[in-house]
């Protein structure tokens, strides 16, 4: 391991934040966590040859410093070097950077739909709840499953299961205003926050997910004849409510939807 004693102090803070991020078991199997690793045992490497060329150089220059090179052509000399070494250093934390932010993003995408994860909503609920006390706004929070799902999986493999997701996915995101957020909340359950919107709009909104999912074909092992309905649970934030409370109000509307019948929505 290179000196970190060498490094500045935003240096060090870019290395310490990547061996965090390597040592944390959540990103085990994180795709980006391999190439992330192997580019820093490349970079730390680099670095360690780099301080040992630099005091070998150091002591040969000592040695075999020429008593007529003049302090003004060793300056510009020792200017020079330094100016290559910074470079080669932004380099390094420019690629570390770049994929310390990848990897970040990684984390909070659900890799099969490309959507916010679970962990992503977590933080938006958060702070779409601080946001709507601050501004005296209330969000409209759902919660969606796929009915039947098991079925398809069943019945046609996962991969045709993955295929159906991804399709819902599109559907929903299709169905939401520009300003909205929908995520996979797990499984076949997707979570959609509807900032600053009354219930009467977010019921609009939810109505017309539901009817493009159930208008969707879903073409499976060349088949098209596959049929998906969903069913939503839908509630609005209430002010002071700790955010924990309106999701499990959205979860119990969702349970009625689906003892009602499925293929509907139920607010609460």
């Amino acid at each position: 391991m290179a000196d970190k004693t060498l490094l500045s102090p935003v240096e060090r803070e870019l290395v310490e934040q990547i061996e965090t991020l390597l040592a944390d078991p959540t990103h085990t199997h994180n795709p980006l966590r391999a190439p992330l690793a192997a580019l820093f045992a490349s970079s730390e490497a680099q670095r360690e040859r780099l301080e040992r060329l630099v005091r070998i150089s150091d002591g040969y220059h000592l040695i075999s410093r020429s008593q007529s090179l003049t302090l003004s052509e060793q300056y510009d000399r020792q200017l020079r070097r330094l100016d290559k070494l910074a470079r080669i250093s932004d380099r390094y934390q420019n690629s570390l950077r770049e994929l310390s932010e990848a990897l970040k993003d990684a984390a909070l995408r659900d890799p099969l739909t490309g959507l916010g994860n679970r962990r992503f909503l977590m933080e938006r609920i958060i702070e779409e709840t601080e946001r709507a006390n601050r501004k005296g706004e209330p969000y409209a929070l759902a919660i969606l499953d796929v009915d039947h799902f098991k079925s398809i999986n069943d019945r046609f493999g996962h991969e045709a299961g993955d295929t159906a997701l991804n399709q819902i996915t599109q559907a929903i995101q299709n169905g939401l205003r520009t300003y909205d957020l929908c995520g996979r909340w797990g499984g076949e359950e997707f979570l959609v926050i509807l900032p600053e919107t009354s219930l009467d709009s977010a019921l609009q909104v939810a109505e017309r997910i539901r009817r493009d999912i159930q208008a969707l074909t879903i073409g499976i092992h060349n088949r098209s004849d596959v049929r998906i309905t969903v069913s939503l649970g839908i509630t609005l934030y209430q002010a002071g409510e700790p955010y924990s409370q309106t999701l499990d109000r959205a979860d119990n509307a969702l349970l009625q939807a689906k003892a009602a019948g499925r293929n509907r929505i139920e607010s609460a």
